[in-house]
């Protein structure tokens, strides 16, 4: 048995009473391996006991936390709801309904008569949904438009099931008594619940061999082509060198266009490489300055 009698552990007992004080608590050697049954017997003592001890004793302490593990198996029957949810993983869910378990025995009031099972699972519950409302989203959205988008999830389809086709907006709007902007404003909310990785495989298995080529979402996805943007600067550019004179006009192709250094342009036009860079540098400017009027 893992629960034995106080006279057996009465010198290690961080509960020992002396004479005149209630009943010793009995010593639990593994409270999270106590079984449910037995945990809900166990927990009316150790409620009973703990609402007459002072915050921060030795025996608050040890009572506190035998209830806290022997009602684990509260949090792991929660949180299996949530196995599924693709979202988080379990030890997380988990260590987060521990948190709603504690907050519910610090708050339970034993002397109203409710079993502690019923008031711990809305608890636990409460907390996971509280972490999946607030890590679920891709990007921020506002708390009253993370409300809104559970409320529009039930409503479209309950509205799809009764009219045999999506609601519209106005419809949308009517059910959940808001108006068509708020309405239009969750929809547009509920597309950051959730965000598609990058890494995910890409097809599907209808699609035979790209679904099995290894090949995720980043590799099939376009980039800006570079050579448009050089179409479109040489397209803008195109008037303005039309306007220089044929020296000018010659520099700037030996320079961007053959890629020829100052000395090497100064060889070929018989000047100095000093004046290249001056007639050059001029030249630029020009190009930069009816670049700016004409936008």
């Amino acid at each position: 048995m893992l629960v034995r009698t106080i006279e057996a552990e009465l010198a290690a007992d961080p509960t020992e009473g002396t004479q005149g004080e209630a009943a010793p608590l009995p010593w639990i050697e593994e409270a999270h391996q106590v079984a449910p049954k037995d945990a809900r017997e166990l927990s009316k003592l150790f409620f009973d006991r703990l609402a007459t001890l002072e915050d921060g004793s030795p025996d608050y302490a040890y009572t506190r936390n035998t209830l806290i593990e022997m009602n684990l198996s509260l949090v792991h029957y929660v949180a299996g709801r949530f196995r599924n949810r693709g979202n988080g993983q379990l030890e997380d869910i988990v260590q987060v309904g521990t948190v709603g378990l504690i907050k519910a025995i610090d708050r339970f009031d034993v002397s109203r008569g409710f079993e502690f099972v019923s008031f711990a699972v809305p608890c636990i519950l409460g907390e996971i949904k509280r972490y999946f409302r607030d890590t679920s989203w891709a990007v921020h959205v506002p708390r009253r438009l993370q409300e809104l988008r559970t409320r529009l999830s039930r409503s479209q389809e309950r509205l799809s099931t009764v009219l045999g086709r999506e609601p519209t907006v106005k419809e949308l709007a009517a059910d959940l008594e808001v108006t068509e902007e708020q309405a239009l404003e969750a929809i547009v909310a509920a597309n950051g619940y959730l965000a598609g990785s990058l890494d995910a495989p890409h097809g599907s298995a209808d699609e035979g061999e790209t679904y099995r080529s290894g090949r995720s979402l980043a590799d099939v996805m376009g980039a800006p082509d570079p050579a448009i943007e050089v179409f479109e600067h040489v397209h803008a550019l195109a008037p303005l060198l039309a306007e220089l004179g044929e020296r000018e006009r010659r520099i700037i192709e030996m320079r961007f266009g053959q890629e020829m250094t100052q000395a090497e342009i100064g060889a070929a036009l018989g000047i100095s490489q000093m004046h290249v860079s001056r007639l050059l540098s001029r030249t630029l400017a020009e190009l930069r300055t009816g670049l700016l009027t004409r936008e």
